[in-house]
């Protein structure tokens, strides 16, 4: 089992890299004036991509191996999972529309999403009764493929608007289209943070007051906001400069908070220094390099995805969830807040098929919805499981 579980851990290492590797091929298509699926460039790219998902398969099945069952069961894992479902649809949608373009957006994004998983605990754990079921790799596995097909719309959404948003003028658009910006900014800031806090094994505990008890809080990252009511125990660790609000008295609410806050603050460093670099919008700076990208293509692949991703992520994010759900706790439906946010999901996807097909909502609304559905299925993995407590808070 040990031997299984260290050579996961390098497989899944190697995968990181490859992806790496072949995002720069894929940058490189960008000045390749055969930037055609025929050209060299985009064909090594493309080749080590898959490489790079047959080795992230192997780590898949060497962690299934020494864990004795479906490596999907925590955050880490499933996270995991879920870049490498990215990647395996972005193969899919290449090799539909042959467009190099796609992997310079999902590549990295898969990149950011292997490494934000990191930041979790990796240790392999047994399995908690609940989830001790064959159910377990067949709804959660398909509903993370259903949501990584999905989130290739995305991919083709911001290459749409980047392309298409004029950036002669400041305008709504250019403003959400430099949020969406900060947000990947700020996601990059908190694996940034969490590394280097990590590598410094940097701790400072609180004593608070939670639930009429006095209980430890141990932070990992200096505390800008501290516990509320809270002591600071270690000596020479940074004061906290406010405390959290009185409602945030759980254990883990005020580190969250606190994360949260560093991450913002992050990004915006980033963020601000891109804009410093550049002297202007990040959104002006992409643009020539996608001018080649063709817009309606674009579009069609956005639309495409979330036709293929819809029914995929309907089967295992609430048909299947639903029988074991019934199988577990003897109910279909329960209003869990993972159950109401895979359904607001659900409904979101409807509606933007509803909208593109009755209401020819193409172009630059459709790029818009698959922007906010990316961000409702990144709200469901990471606030629904971190933030709000409930029956899956345990993944």
């Amino acid at each position: 089992m040990g031997d299984l579980s260290s050579i996961s851990s390098n497989l899944l290492y190697a995968a990181f890299f490859i992806y790496l590797i072949a995002t720069f091929f894929f940058a490189g298509t960008i000045r390749d004036k055969k930037n055609t699926e025929t050209g060299l460039v985009g064909k090594v790219a493309i080749t080590i991509t898959i490489i790079g998902f047959l080795t992230q398969l192997g780590y898949f099945f060497t962690r299934w191996g020494a864990a004795g069952h479906a490596p999907v069961s925590n955050l880490f894992e499933f996270i995991t999972f879920f870049g490498m479902m990215l990647v395996f649809a972005f193969i899919v949608m290449y090799f539909i529309y042959k467009i190099n373009i796609l992997g310079v957006i999902a590549l990295p994004i898969a990149l950011i999403v292997i490494a934000f998983a990191s930041m979790f605990p990796t240790e392999i754990s047994p399995l908690v009764p609940s989830l001790q079921s064959h159910w377990l790799y067949i709804h959660v596995t398909t509903a993370a493929l259903g949501q990584a097909i999905l989130s290739i719309s995305f991919v083709a959404g911001l290459i749409f608007l980047i392309r298409q948003v004029d950036q002669t003028k400041k305008t709504k658009q250019t403003f959400w289209l430099e949020f969406v910006i900060y947000m990947v900014a700020t996601t990059l800031a908190f694996i940034v943070l969490s590394s280097v806090f990590s590598a410094l094994n940097y701790e400072a505990s609180f004593e608070a007051p939670i639930e009429g008890q006095t209980v430890e809080v141990t932070y990992e990252m200096p505390a800008i906001a501290g516990p509320y009511d809270g002591e600071l125990l270690t000596e020479d660790a940074m004061n906290p400069l406010f405390l959290s609000p009185e409602w945030m008295r759980g254990v883990d609410a005020s580190i969250k908070f606190n994360t949260m806050i560093w991450s913002l603050l992050g990004g915006l460093v980033i963020y601000g220094l891109l804009r410093l670099l550049f002297r202007r919008r990040i959104g002006s700076v992409l643009q020539p390099l996608l001018k080649k990208a063709n817009p309606e293509i674009i579009d069609e692949v956005g639309y495409r995805a979330v036709a293929i991703g819809f029914p995929v992520f309907t089967l295992g994010a609430l048909i299947f969830a639903m029988i074991w759900a019934q199988e577990a706790w003897d109910r279909f439906w329960g209003w869990d807040p993972k159950e109401v946010w895979a359904l607001i999901t659900f409904f979101f996807y409807a509606a933007y098929l509803h909208l593109r097909l009755s209401r020819g909502w193409q172009g630059t609304k459709s790029a818009w919805l698959a922007v906010g559905g990316f961000a409702i299925i990144m709200f469901n993995l990471l606030a629904v499981n971190l933030i709000i407590s409930g029956l899956h808070s345990y993944a």
